[in-house]
């Protein structure tokens, strides 16, 4: 079987070179050219673990390839993914033009039968709209040529993509044909043989399916922080209160970590398309409104934290941040707090000296020359009034705390992500302030005992 995979970004190159790990041909398709000359090349536009050394494998044994043509593409493959972006518009909704223009593109190339498969995350609807836009070329070419669409939205974590695709802890396919259920219970074989689980449903359901994980997860997240912010205030420690809580099988321990709120390319935009589609069906999704209001203040805290310690006076202050892109373990910075951060500090008249192992080339792209870049973290440390670690890299867990409290000007570290005790960080001398732990003791008495 010979597959395309039309969008060569994070998700279209993890599925591609997965796939072709496993015996299948894959090619890559995309309208960038120079990314496509880039690939064909060895060099990926993202970081992820391991996936440059699977793509360069497979390329080399002929089963990874990658094109600009998506005509050619499209008549020699018997599916089809769609994995193009699918950013957010002004008002939340997805904008699907890239979507549908892969889909116009098959309808005006397909010569035989061929299986469409949406791997971008797109709103319930969206399949039908694909199959329309199909639909429309077939007849303006007047041929009779038989097609399916099916939804299997991606579960992928980045910095730990390959395997999550390898080793699923689901595969989720919506369909509504023996012929397309067949195609792809061949296609996913490989990933099922050691007991991975395959979820066949209706297609509305399966586009549900994608959204309504992701807000799930977004809701842990707020939902922790404004229990963290609460314990802050009233004296409690969320690390006790999280563990506490996190020994209920019912909720469990992931993503209950206490921090500085979710970013990335999923959880913001996929919360705001979803509270779209409840306002397009006259629903009001009141709690994914909280999700996305407690995400957008908890990227506040860290930048409040350090305002206040200063007592409003920031203008000249030196801030070194440890860690720019939204979770550990890749490059992505879309949507990270350290974006909100460094604005904040810069606004208030703030000196800003960055380090991250992997995103300080994604860094300059938004940030430009407004702050000094470092390539080692210790460096970055140097005539600073404090740290502030917004990113949880395995390297900053054990630094050398006798070179940090020599380098800082003053030894104050904001932890956004609660990687340290505080009871050490007092015994090595530093005033240290995390997330949803009173490390001053002030605690606020309830206005009811007033």
């Amino acid at each position: 079987m010979k597959i395309a995979i039309v969008g060569s970004g994070y998700v279209g190159l993890v599925t591609g070179a997965c796939f072709s790990e496993v015996g299948i041909n894959v090619v890559c398709v995309d309208i960038d050219s120079k990314k496509i000359e880039n690939l064909n090349n060895g060099i990926i536009p993202i970081y992820e673990p391991g996936l440059e050394d699977m793509l360069s494998r497979n390329m080399k044994k002929g089963r990874l390839s990658f094109t600009t043509n998506i005509a050619e593409a499209v008549k020699e493959c018997e599916v089809l993914f769609i994995s193009v972006g699918t950013p957010p518009d002004e008002d939340g909704s997805a904008d699907l033009k890239y979507v549908l223009s892969v889909a116009r593109d098959c309808g005006k190339n397909m010569n035989d039968y061929l299986l469409v498969v949406t791997k971008s995350t797109v709103p319930v609807g969206t399949s039908e709209k694909v199959k329309y836009a199909i639909q429309d070329e077939l007849n303006k070419r007047k041929v009779d040529i038989k097609f399916d669409v099916a939804s299997n939205p991606e579960f992928l974590k980045e910095g730990a993509a390959i395997a999550d695709f390898l080793k699923p802890d689901r595969i989720v396919i919506g369909l509504d044909s023996p012929k397309a259920e067949d195609l792809m219970k061949s296609l996913y074989k490989p990933f099922t043989l050691n007991g991975h689980p395959t979820i066949f449903m209706d297609i509305v359901s399966a586009e549900m399916t994608k959204y309504a994980a992701n807000a799930m997860l977004a809701t842990k997240i707020s939902f922790i922080n404004d229990i963290a912010n609460l314990c802050e205030i009233v004296g409690a420690d969320i690390n006790l209160v999280r563990r506490g809580i996190g020994s209920d099988s019912r909720i469990g321990h992931k993503f209950i970590y206490p921090g500085i709120g979710y970013g990335g390319s999923c959880f913001p935009k996929d919360v705001q398309a979803l509270i779209r589609t409840g306002g397009e069906f006259n629903y009001n999704l009141r709690v994914l409104k909280a999700v996305e209001e407690v995400n957008k203040d908890q990227k506040m805290v860290i930048f409040n934290k350090i305002n206040k310690y200063f007592k409003g006076d920031l203008a000249g202050k030196t801030i070194a941040l440890w860690g720019l892109s939204f979770k550990p373990q890749t490059d992505d910075m879309r949507e990270a707090p350290s974006l909100i951060i460094v604005e904040k500090l810069l606004e208030a008249g703030a000196i800003v000296k960055v380090y991250d192992p992997v995103a300080m080339k994604e860094a300059k792209h938004h940030f430009a020359d407004s702050v000094s870049y470092y390539d080692d973290q210790y460096e970055a440390l140097i005539d600073a009034d404090c740290l502030a670690i917004l990113t949880e890299w395995p390297e900053f867990k054990i630094p050398n705390l006798k070179i940090v409290h020599k380098l800082l000007n003053k030894p104050a570290i904001f932890d956004g992500r609660n990687i340290y005790d505080k009871d050490e960080m007092k015994e090595q001398g530093f005033e240290y302030f995390c997330i949803g732990v009173n490390t001053t003791k002030n605690v606020t008495t309830p206005s009811s005992i007033n």
